[in-house]
């Protein structure tokens, strides 16, 4: 797993080099160049489609799906300056809770 958590590093790194360069030349400088509403449909639009992917039951169109719904969560998360690092220290802050009571515990707040 410690590969894959060096792809998502790297990955955050092209992306944030990528923000600054032309929107003729870069995919993620366009979306930037686009605004925050776009990024943000766009990972919608991304989610959607890996469900559609999970229901259909196609595994390779699942990964790819879920390679894109990554991808474009962090140009999101770059888009509002959040690291991969905050997101991963969450989720190690639930390991061993509850679902259900992490949720609650959100409502409450």
């Amino acid at each position: 797993m410690a590969g894959a958590m060096d792809t998502l590093v790297r990955l955050e790194r092209t992306i944030a080099e990528r923000r600054s360069a032309s929107p003729q030349e870069s995919y993620v400088a366009k979306l930037h160049d686009r605004g925050l509403p776009v990024i943000a449909r766009k990972l919608g639009e991304e989610g959607v489609e890996a469900v559609v992917a999970g229901l259909s039951g196609d595994r390779a169109e699942l990964t790819a799906e879920a390679a894109d719904l990554l991808f474009h969560l962090l140009v999101l998360l770059g888009a509002r300056d959040v690291p991969l690092a905050d997101v991963l220290a969450e989720l190690d802050r639930r390991q061993g809770v509850s679902g259900l009571a992490e949720k609650a515990a959100r409502k409450e707040d």
